[in-house]
């Protein structure tokens, strides 16, 4: 069936309306068409029953492709940014030889119709993000996404008159009313989500940093087995020679405890005033 002509179109439309309400029957059209015409006979009656569709195509050279997600009045129609070619004014037709076929290379067309296939998933099943355009260039590996705004100006009247129904819509005391709704029921939902593990088997606990150095407010008391392990290793002994108390949560790495001061004093290093070479030639002598 030829889309393109006056009957073809007429039965394509009629094929995706609802007789019993003159409205679409299907959730989401897919286009795969290979031209332009085609692609405008199915922009335009998918304005005509205010129906969501997903555009895709591969260059003529097979090397590049994309998928674009069409919603009558919330993103562009097909003729809010025509092609290059066909807004310069030149005849499609024309660009192609005659019994010279377009390049065709299976794994651009396997991706691209993957592509689809995903993004109709997501669309259908409500799940993700559904992109609303995707290019892929396989000779960089390059996948651009970005969203297309609709033309106010577009050459379709249905689709400016869409866009006009869409903006009413969404700025509606209703609309206002439903999404406040929803954002008390988030809210709501928020305050009533529970800890993400019950069992705390380690006893991990979330402390704050505290801009004194000291975490007492969060930290709670020290562990009975903390407590005992700082007064094995004498963490704040005066009589080990370390007047200074350490912060919080640090301890000595040698135990000073029941160790005598003085041989402790003899044992430390003592500071000198000898120069680096000095001390360098005391090395070497030590290694003789």
């Amino acid at each position: 069936m030829n889309i393109t002509t006056v009957t073809g179109f007429d039965q394509f439309k009629s094929s995706v309306t609802d007789p019993a309400t003159g409205k679409s029957r299907v959730d989401l059209i897919l286009s795969c068409v290979d031209n332009y015409e085609a692609r405008i006979t199915i922009n335009q009656v998918c304005l005509e029953l205010q129906q969501a569709w997903m555009e895709s195509g591969v260059s003529e050279d097979a090397v590049s492709g994309h998928i674009q997600t069409i919603l009558p009045g919330q993103t562009a129609c097909f003729q809010c940014v025509p092609p290059l070619v066909v807004a310069s004014g030149i005849d499609e037709r024309t660009l192609k030889r005659e019994g010279v076929c377009a390049a065709s290379l299976p794994t651009t067309m396997g991706i691209i119709a993957g592509m689809l296939v995903q993004n109709t998933l997501k669309y259908l099943l409500q799940f993700g993000s559904v992109s609303h355009y995707l290019g892929y260039n396989s000779l960089k590996d390059f996948f651009p996404t970005m969203d297309i705004k609709p033309n106010t100006t577009c050459s379709n009247s249905l689709c400016v008159q869409a866009q006009q129904e869409y903006q009413e819509r969404i700025n509606s005391p209703e609309a206002h009313a439903a999404a406040a709704a929803a954002a008390d029921v988030a809210a709501a939902a928020a305050k009533h989500v529970g800890p993400l593990h019950e069992d705390n088997e380690w006893g991990i606990e979330v402390m704050t940093d505290d801009s004194n150095g000291s975490s007492n407010a969060t930290r709670g008391t020290e562990s009975s087995d903390a407590a005992a392990a700082n007064a094995a290793f004498g963490s704040n002994d005066s009589a080990g020679g370390n007047d200074a108390s350490l912060p919080e949560g640090l301890m000595f790495s040698l135990p000073t405890a029941g160790v005598d001061a003085d041989v402790l004093q003899q044992e430390a290093v003592q500071p000198t005033a000898a120069s680096l070479d000095e001390l360098t030639d005391m090395l070497s002598g030590l290694s003789k």
